[in-house]
């Protein structure tokens, strides 16, 4: 396997990691901002109340992202394993 097929190969990897990952990960930022804002006003600090909305969105988030993320890695590994053989040299 050359040099610039393997780095395609891990380049395409890490894009469809990082694109797969990008809404939970945002979707857990607002979560975050919001409710670090709501403790900032209330003064209250107790790490229970930023852990448990964050993972209760990120949680809801990913169960309606499913659908849609599986289909992506689907359509990856169909394409990776497709088009295996020229790597196998």
């Amino acid at each position: 396997m050359e040099t610039a097929e393997t780095i395609a190969l891990v380049r395409g990897t890490l894009e469809i990691a990082l694109f797969m990952v990008a809404p939970l990960l945002a979707i857990a930022t607002v979560v975050s901002l919001l409710v670090n804002v709501g403790q900032v006003l209330t003064s209250l600090q107790d790490q229970t109340i930023s852990t448990v909305p964050r993972l209760a969105a990120v949680a809801a988030a990913a169960l309606l992202l499913l659908p849609w993320m599986l289909r992506k890695l689907m359509v990856f590994t169909i394409a990776m394993w497709s088009d295996f053989h020229p790597l196998l040299r």
